[in-house]
This record gives C-alpha cells, structure tokens and sequence, in this order.
C-alpha cells in the first residue's frame, strides 16, 4: 500500500505527524474499510494513515448503519490518540459510511448492538461491533450483519445498486445513475394488506429516499411494517394481482399492495372484502372535495406575540430606550435606531454597524422578569449558535448583563409573514413554493442537528419582498421555544393553531411537529385561511377538530389550485406521526421539484400572481 505523504488535509484530530506509519499502514492493508474499490474511501484511508501513529496499538471496531440490515459494517482502528474527542469519530465515520450506504444527515450517535449508547471513545471495545445512528434517529433492534466481512455475504446489496448518501454532493453512485433513483423515488403513502386469514390488517407506511432507495429496501421496510409470522416479505402484488418486481411500481398509480412471504397466493386472495374496502377507503382522503363552504369566508386567527419572555420595562416599549444605557460593547460598535417590534413581551429595535453601515436586529430581554423561563433563554442562545443557513435568522452577537440580555439579530427588512397574509389574503401556488421552499430547507437543517423548533407560525416567518411586492426569501426566526431532542419531548407549548395532535395527546413528539405546522401554514398561504377552525372561536374545539384530523379542500377557496399541492399539504398533516412527511420529504414532493410555472386563477377568473391580482 502506497502512503502519500503530501496529504494536505487530515481526519485526525492530531495535530502532529511522523514520517513512521508502518504499524498503522499494516493495520489499515488487513482492514476492509468499504467493502470495495473507491476513489473517495482510498482517499479516506490515505487521509487517516497520514495521522500521527498512535503510542499504543489502536482497536479494531466495527460499524454497522443504524436499521440497515444489508451493509455488513466497515472496520476501522479506533484510538484516544486518534480521536481526541468523540465528535471527531462521528465526523470520519460519517464521511467514511457515506460512500457505502444511504445516510440522512451527520452521524451523531454510537450504540453497541443491545442498544446501549456510547458517550466516549474510550467505552469501545476492541474487536466489538456498534451501530451509528444519524441525527435523533433512535437505534433499531435488527439482526445486524456480524459474520466475518472478509465472507462474502450474499444478502449484501451490491454497491452498484446502493445510492449516494443525500448528504454528499454529486457524485456518482455506480451503475444506476442518482438521477435514475431520484426520477423514481418520491415520498409516498402506501398501504399494505398483510397476508392472513381474512378479513386481513391493513397497515400504512411511508416510502422515500431514505428507506427505498432501491427493491430490496423496499421490501425490508415492508417488511418491518407487516410483521408476517413467515419472515421476511418476499412478494408484493398490486391490488389488481400484477406482481410487483421493480422499484418504479412501488411510486407508480398503484398505491395499495398485497404483501407474502413464500407462502402461495391463493386464488381469491386478491378479492378485498367490505370490511377490507372499508378499512383502505377510511385511509383515503380525496384531493376534490364535493363541498362549498358557504356563510363568511374563515378568519385567520388574531395574530399573536412572542410570549416566552416578558421583556424589558414599558418605558423601552415606548422608545424610550436611551443608547448610553446599552452595555460599552454596543455603544462603541452600533448606533441605536428606532423601536422595530414592540409586541405584548418582546421588543426589537434597529441597530447600525458603525464601520460596515450594516443594519441590524436587537432584542432586549429583562432577566429579571423572565421568572421561571430562565431555560427558554438559555435555550434559545445555546440553539441559535449552532445554526448557521442562508434561511434561518442569524445570530450575531449575544451580551448578557446584569439585567438584561442583548441580542443582536440579522434584519430582515419585509416584516413577517403574517402581515404579508393580512395584506394579501392569499399566495400563487409559485410564491407559496418559494416559501415553503426556504422554509423546508430550514426545517430540514434544523432537524439534522436534532433541533426542534416547536413554534413556526406566520408570526415567527420573517420576509424579503422585491420592488413589485413579490416574496423572495423567507427566514425561519424566533427560536424562545427551540430545544435539542434526545427523547421524546412531553411539554405541552406553541400557539393553538399550528399545534400538533400529538402535542395536544401528550403521547411524545419530535421534530416532525414542525411539518405539521408548516402545513397548516402552506394551506393558509393558498386560500387565507387555517384546516382546522372552530366556528364560536373555542380553544377546546379548535383541538377537537386538530385531534380528529378532518379537512377538506372546499370550494370556492380551493377553486383551480392544483392536485399536487394538495397532495403535499395531506402528508404534511397526517395525524400519525410516522406516517408525516420529514422536511426532507417535503424537499423531494414533486410540488416542489417541478419546475412548471403554474397560471393559478381565482374563481372569479382573475390570475393571482404573486401579491396582486392581474
């Protein structure tokens, strides 16, 4: 094995080298670190025998992809000298599994093949296997591959077929092209009609590009969901009985499938029963709804204020804020401006960066009137530190005080998104994908950090309009109520409308509380007005309505607005948990990777085109 001792860059955390690797290059010879030939892992090894050779010989630990039964693990040397925290393993083994399996984010949590989690490097055991787990992803109990890698398995996918992780950028994947897999694979809902005596159980399960990324995939997620007393799922048929044998039929029209082992079908199997019929209509929720809504149109709710801190005194809310009371830091470097919010807790004024001339952000927050909050603060600057994207409200420097605590925030100069809907009523569906756009890109960083944001509304959406009105950018701000998410999170909070029904259950929710409030906000944004309403304005029946999860699409509101977008507001808003759609799902709907203009009207036949109508 040839060593390039000109490597410019190294996954170490070393920060020392010797011109010595012969005890870790033979290491390296006998380990099988992909499976495989590959420019990038040859490069990754190459990469780690340039480190420092450690003092002692490292431990061979073996890693296996968190619910990935296929992939038989990669091997890699494991030491203290090496790694010299636990962050800098996760970021090599990320890198390195990557090129052999699908990943949805950042590896960010190491487990040992019970199920217990590793918390430093030093807790692995040498010749031991673990499992790598991405983002909040919790560990999978499956019969991991742990035979001899140097056996070839031959359940193993072929690293031909496997596709590239989403967290790479381009590439290729072998021989089936990535834009093959990503022309194919959309998420999806399907339901499944488990063989048995009948009537049979129908079940529903998510398909996407995380756990269909091929065939095999596919039937091991079937697989999991059906639970079938002979094993493994081995044939799939179309409700009409037509054989399922290629990826592509699983995204195709066909959207109901019968799943077998290796049992043989019979030949009434595939007449469906009423109560089987019944159980497949109940899941169905039709795009056209046959109602019209008459009576006054719905109102959107009153539009709310920040209240997870109470804030500085009235005096600041009236402007009165002088610039020599803000802390010598602030003073010397920005000019105070004028009062920008000035809600019911929170205020927010204009600060100029006196050497770039650069406008900015600052909420003042008064520690002594945050009694019992003093988490929701730290939270929310401990939360902001760690994001860093082109759609989510930057922050720029954080001051605390004896009495207050200073942040100074990006401006964004459009005001937020419930003003613009105020003046608008409603969106285009193209300027309701550019929003949603952004702000599923937010979501979906967010998310890959195991942060959840637990109060996106219109209030806490900030916009950039252009000269002729038009929404050109969307940031995700607000982050009070913001928390990492290592468990399932229990605290009932957020605003009454975009509330999640598993919230309102206080059954245990995660990140995908976000989804379920950025659809609430996607079909505000088509027709003015929220899914679930309640007709006094009753709280207790606003959660009635969330908790049964009915709505429709009435006309005349939902008049010429296309299918597509309806189709991505029913994921969005599925009550199961399970069954909603991730941020990422959003990113791949065909509502927004199509890039066809639509030509929306209203019923009266005006075309609604960005903030005017025409």
């Amino acid at each position: 094995m040839e060593v390039s001792t000109h490597t410019t860059s190294t996954l170490s955390r070393s920060n020392s080298r010797t011109s010595s690797n012969s005890e870790l290059e033979k290491e390296l010879i006998d380990l099988d670190l992909s499976g495989g030939t590959h420019n990038k892992s040859n490069t990754l090894k190459k990469r780690i025998s340039s480190s420092r050779t450690p003092a002692k010989k490292a431990k061979r630990i073996r890693f296996f992809r968190n619910g990935d039964k296929f992939y038989p693990g990669s091997t890699i040397p494991v030491s203290v000298e090496r790694y010299r925290s636990f962050d800098s393993l996760t970021e090599d083994l990320t890198r390195l599994l990557e090129d052999s399996v699908t990943l949805t984010g950042a590896i960010r949590a190491i487990y040992t093949l019970e199920g217990k989690k590793i918390e430093k490097v030093d807790d692995l055991e040498d010749g031991k296997s673990y499992v790598c787990s991405c983002n909040n992803e919790g560990f999978k109990r499956i019969e991991y591959n742990v035979s001899n890698t140097n056996t070839k398995n031959p359940n193993r996918l072929s690293r031909i077929i496997r596709p590239l992780s989403p967290v790479k950028n381009g590439g290729s994947n072998g021989g089936t092209p990535l834009k093959e897999i990503d022309s194919v694979v959309h998420p999806r809902i399907v339901t499944l009609i488990r063989n048995g005596v009948k009537p049979r159980k129908i079940l529903r399960l998510l398909l996407n590009k995380r756990n269909s990324p091929t065939y095999e995939h596919v039937l091991t997620a079937i697989t999991q969901c059906v639970k079938l007393d002979t094993g493994c799922v081995r044939k799939v048929f179309t409700v009409s009985g037509v054989p399922v044998q290629q990826l592509a039929q699983f995204f195709g029209d066909d959207d109901v499938f019968f799943a077998y082992g290796n049992e043989r079908v019979g030949v009434n199997d595939f007449e469906l029963e009423a109560e089987e019929s019944k159980a497949i209509a109940a899941h169905r929720k039709t795009l056209r709804s046959s109602t019209t809504r008459t009576g006054p149109k719905p109102k959107m709710p009153v539009k709310s204020h920040n209240d997870t801190f109470v804030c500085v005194d009235e005096s600041v809310l009236n402007g009165g804020i002088l610039p020599d009371s803000l802390p010598l830091e602030l003073q010397a470097k920005y000019t105070l401006g004028t009062v920008i919010g000035d809600g019911n807790f929170a205020v927010v004024l204009k600060l100029k960066d006196k050497q770039k001339n650069t406008e900015y952000a600052l909420k003042i927050i008064d520690k002594s009137k945050c009694s019992g909050k003093d988490h929701y603060l730290a939270a929310e600057i401990r939360v902001m530190k760690k994001l860093n994207h082109p759609y989510i409200i930057q922050l720029v420097h954080d001051i605390e005080t004896i009495k207050n605590m200073y942040l100074v925030l990006e401006l964004v100069r459009g005001g937020d998104l419930f003003d613009a809907i105020t003046r608008v009523t409603r969106f285009s569906e193209n300027q309701s994908k550019i929003m949603m756009k952004h702000l599923a890109s937010a979501m979906a960083y967010m998310h890959s950090l195991s942060i959840v944001h637990r109060d996106i509304k219109p209030e806490n959406l900030l916009v950039e309009l252009d000269s002729d009105g038009n929404v050109v950018l969307l940031k995700l701000g607000d982050f009070g109520l913001a928390c990492e998410v290592t468990e399932p999170l229990l605290s009932i909070c957020g605003t009454p409308t975009y509330v999640a029904p598993e919230i309102l259950m206080e059954s245990g929710y995660g990140v995908k509380i976000d989804v379920w409030a950025a659809g609430i906000i996607l079909y505000i944004l088509l027709c003015g007005f929220p899914p679930f309403v309640s007709p006094e304005n009753q709280q207790e029946q606003l959660f009635d309505a969330i908790l049964n999860g009915y709505f429709d699409f009435p006309a005349p509101y939902w008049n010429n607005i296309g299918d597509s977008v309806r189709d991505l507001i029913i994921n969005m808003l599925q009550s199961d948990p399970e069954l909603r759609f991730s941020s990422e799902d959003i990113l791949d709907h065909p509502w927004l990777t199509s890039d066809i203009v639509d030509d929306t009207r209203d019923p009266d036949g005006y075309r609604i085109f960005s903030n005017h109508m025409y």
